[in-house]
């Protein structure tokens, strides 16, 4: 269950990053955050990056 709750949260923080950035977005604090826990997410789920 946990497995699948930290893969689901990795694709929608995916997501997000993606349609801030295709929407410009300018604040980079918010940017850098949601991929810092994107980042997070990957070494729990043992990915190479």
């Amino acid at each position: 269950m946990v497995m699948n709750q930290l893969e689901f949260n990795l694709q929608e923080i995916t997501n997000t990053i993606a349609y801030l950035e295709k929407i410009g977005c300018a604040d980079e604090k918010l940017l850098i955050g949601l991929k810092q826990e994107r980042d997070n997410l990957l070494r729990k789920l043992n990915v190479d990056f």
